[in-house]
């Protein structure tokens, strides 16, 4: 059973959401404040937990600053609430390093939905899983491991969310073509995700960052994004 942190200050809606995530086997603790919720994500594995549920409007500091504080030390998946599905609240929190967003109210089917997908990302591959690896894609300084779900830029260890991770890979396999912003989120997020391009440039920007100095990722103009390393033979 996986289990979830939701970080909100809201004491009426956790115990409602536990009752209804166990039914897809998800385990869900509650924290009112952020400093609470920090403290269950230290130590080893992120305090146990495999995701965390972010509130934008909160005490001591906003979703937005925790979101940053999480994402100075864990990959932990990371899906914010935010408040009227504002379209700023979104791109701040993708922008840090948040993997998926929910405007509030929202449906708790739909929140499970969002979890097992980022879940999903996740997952290492196991033994059956070798149509899903494909196997070690080598480039000129970029190494990616899908089975480990590992990247190495330059020979140093690079630590991707879920989301990043999923992006360079579907790059990696389609190295040299270009690919579009829509196709990129329909293959990332499936079509349960609204259309929203500008999700995308946001986690290639951070991918960027994260790959410097490798120059790995091209922009084409109205057309979208390709990897353009040079592929090792195998």
């Amino acid at each position: 059973m996986h289990r979830i942190l939701l970080i909100d200050d809201d004491e009426q809606l956790g115990p409602p959401l536990a009752t209804y995530f166990q039914r897809y086997e998800l385990k869900l603790v509650q924290a009112l404040r952020p400093s609470e919720g920090l403290a269950l994500l230290e130590g080893p594995g992120q305090g146990g937990f495999d995701a965390a549920i972010l509130d934008v409007m909160l005490p001591e500091m906003d979703g937005f600053e925790l979101c940053r504080s999480i994402r100075r030390t864990s990959d932990i998946p990371l899906i914010m609430l935010t408040a009227r599905g504002e379209v700023m609240d979104r791109v701040v929190g993708l922008e840090l390093g948040a993997d998926d967003y929910l405007p509030k109210p929202f449906e708790p089917r739909e929140l499970v939905a969002r979890l097992q997908t980022v879940l999903r990302r996740m997952k290492p591959a196991g033994p059956g899983d070798a149509q899903e690896a494909q196997g070690v894609l080598e480039f000129e300084g970029l190494h990616l491991d899908p089975a480990r779900r590992s990247v190495q830029c330059l020979g140093r260890e690079v630590e991707l969310t879920g989301t990043e991770f999923d992006l360079l890979h579907l790059l990696a396999q389609s190295a040299g073509r270009v690919l579009s912003r829509d196709d990129i989120l329909n293959q990332l997020r499936g079509h349960e995700a609204e259309l929203y391009t500008r999700a995308v440039d946001i986690v290639v920007s951070r991918l960027r960052k994260k790959l410097e100095p490798l120059d790995a990722i091209k922009t084409l103009r109205n057309a979208g994004y390709t990897l353009a390393l040079r592929r090792l033979a195998a």
